[in-house]
């Protein structure tokens, strides 16, 4: 990797970050809608443990996609036009904005991780040590899918509307929201070739050692989630170096 662009990338991943922590309205929202959300429905349901994991996968899910938000922003503003025409390669572009938008997914996922004893969990050490890798790596999974939306967009509107009607219910028929095993037999179906059926998958295995053998194993989820990242990541790039992209190039 050249140095030119590894500074490229270093520039945009410091951007994300900092661009970040001044909008305090984000901070408190990303992680503080997700814990709203997991009191109401797992106090409801009488089962704070069960939906912990579910919740997590939101916060990450919330901070990944609508961070790549700021694609449409960056467009209007004229940012990534001079992006485009810098003498840096695009996939410097993709990677700086993924790895920026990633981290903070990841942040926010390890904070709401931080809660895990409330919900009846206390993982080991090493169990930890294992979350806070997977959750970084689908927080890059989930922010390489909402690269790959946003990029496209034109709108913020159009995003949210994709967020609304794709990636929430992909949330919500991943085993979040309910036991794999009492679903019917078509839901069963839709879960198991659902991706973020496998980022939730190794969350819950290490953090509750009596989690039921319909949920994906962890080695399996992982490989999964990597290669869905690594395929969403080259989809991004090769989409980036189209040379008529919204006719930004």
């Amino acid at each position: 990797m050249g140095s030119t662009t590894a500074l490229a990338i270093a520039t945009l991943w410091q951007r994300e970050l900092v661009r970040f922590w001044r909008e305090k309205a984000r901070v408190l929202g990303f992680v503080g809608s997700p814990l709203v959300f997991w009191l109401l429905i797992g106090s409801g349901f009488g089962n704070l443990g069960f939906f912990f994991p579910g919740a997590l996968t939101l916060t990450v899910m919330f901070s990944a996609v609508f961070s790549t938000m700021s694609l449409i922003e960056d467009r209007r503003e004229g940012f990534l036009l001079s992006m485009l025409v810098s003498p840096a390669p695009r996939i410097s572009m993709v990677l700086g904005k993924i790895l920026g938008s990633a981290t903070l997914a990841w942040i926010q996922g390890v904070l709401f991780l931080a809660f895990a004893p409330a919900a009846g969990f206390r993982p080991g050490l090493a169990a930890v040590v294992e979350l806070i890798g997977v959750i970084f790596l689908v927080s890059f999974s989930l922010t390489a899918m909402g690269f790959l939306i946003a990029w496209q967009m034109e709108s913020t509107q159009g995003f949210h509307a994709v967020m609304n009607l794709i990636l929430f219910p992909l949330w919500m028929v991943s085993g979040a929201l309910f036991p794999i095993s009492g679903a019917r037999a078509w839901v069963k179906a839709v879960i198991y070739v659902n991706p973020m059926t496998y980022t939730l998958a190794p969350i819950r295995r290490l953090l509750d050692s009596k989690t039921p053998p319909d949920v994906a194993g962890i080695g399996a989820s992982v490989a999964f989630t990597a290669i869905f990242g690594a395929v969403l990541l080259l989809a991004s790039a090769i989409l980036a170096n189209r040379k008529t992209t919204r006719g930004l190039a």
